[in-house]
């Protein structure tokens, strides 16, 4: 098995309209993990597209710091800016989307 093989573990992409999000697991030569966290964006470009990156690493000992920090991040927004807005609409929207994409790029 080759480098890049072993060093992907585990991975998890989210569509977000636009943009998709790739959450990667992957091992270290010292066989060691951290997380990456990559935002892709497609453009038009000529005949084609081209995809506009963003990654963030994450290293195991800020795991609990970061998921803390979005977690209270989040319910802020939820609660003390948004608190109006039903956040139940956007998950029943998401999963209808992810099917419709699903049919309509495979």
């Amino acid at each position: 098995m080759d480098e890049r093989e072993r060093e992907k573990i585990y991975s998890k992409r989210v569509r977000a309209g636009k943009r998709t999000y790739f959450f990667d697991v992957k091992s270290t030569r010292a066989n060691d993990y951290y997380l990456t966290i990559t935002e892709s964006r497609r453009h038009p470009q000529g005949d084609g597209f081209i995809y506009e990156k963003h990654k963030l690493f994450l290293y195991k000992e800020d795991f609990d710091k970061f998921i803390e920090a979005l977690q209270e991040t989040v319910e802020h927004v939820k609660t003390d800016l948004m608190p109006e807005v039903d956040f139940t609409q956007f998950a029943q929207r998401d999963e209808q989307d992810d099917f419709a994409s699903e049919l309509k790029w495979e």
